[in-house]
């Protein structure tokens, strides 16, 4: 049986657990990242059904993603997923936002994830390819009122996800994008009138939930020439 290996960032509650969770159950070892929540991840870890590694690391900081990719590649020789799922929010009107909320969210949310392709990818060309999924947002698509800097990283994490793939073709790294919709968890929630408003915009009249990103990503990483795509998790029609 070949050893395989992911990693998901932001991996201790709500949709990155179900992420770690699934990809366990389909014969992976799993890399859990946190960074504030480590009774959370430990229980995470515990859970999933393969080898785990429980790893504190700021995705926002470049040395700490450098120390998580060697760490990873140390314990199990390769690296063949990285799932992209921390994130945070701040919420506020584009004219009251302090710009250090701002700079927060950028550094989390787009730097996060520019910081772990570019040390990741690395180990995975040494595997021989690998699959990059970055979690993004319907607010980068769309846009919502309120969160400027969410939906701001959010539409940029869809371009870093069109240059990537691009720039790792070549070395068999498959980069793509989901946009989960909302859920109920706790980056996921928004307000009952909002999510009211997305359940009778659905052509099914309800949300999808963890389990369907975290099963769509395991028929994903089955594939071998999609990439460069942005996914819709939910049954709106965008």
């Amino acid at each position: 049986m070949i050893l395989r290996v992911a990693v998901v960032t932001g991996s201790s509650r709500g949709l990155g657990k179900e992420i770690a969770l699934t990809l366990g159950e389909s014969g992976y070892n799993v890399a859990v990242n946190y960074l504030a929540s480590e009774k959370e991840a430990a229980k995470v870890a515990d859970e999933i059904a393969s080898d785990t590694l429980l790893i504190k690391a700021d995705v926002g900081d470049i040395k700490h993603v450098e120390k998580m990719a060697e760490a990873v590649y140390e314990k199990w020789g390769r690296v063949d997923v990285l799932v992209n799922n921390a994130g945070i929010i701040k919420d506020g009107l584009m004219i009251k936002l302090k710009e250090e909320d701002w700079d927060e969210v950028l550094r989390v949310n787009l730097k996060g994830c520019c910081n772990t392709i570019r040390a990741f990818s690395h180990f995975m060309i040494k595997s021989g390819g690998g699959h990059i999924i970055n979690i993004s947002s319907y607010s980068g698509l769309k846009g919502r009122e309120g969160q400027a800097a969410y939906s701001a990283s959010k539409a940029a994490v869809l371009g870093l996800t069109y240059t990537a793939a691009k720039e790792l073709a070549g070395y068999n790294i498959r980069v793509n994008a989901l946009l989960p919709g909302y859920m109920q968890t706790e980056m996921g929630k928004a307000s009952e009138k909002a999510m009211t408003t997305a359940k009778m915009e659905s052509i099914t009249g309800k949300l999808s939930g963890p389990k369907d990103a975290a099963g769509f990503i395991v028929y994903l990483l089955t594939t071998d020439n999609i990439t460069g795509q942005v996914f819709c998790l939910d049954s709106r029609i965008v």
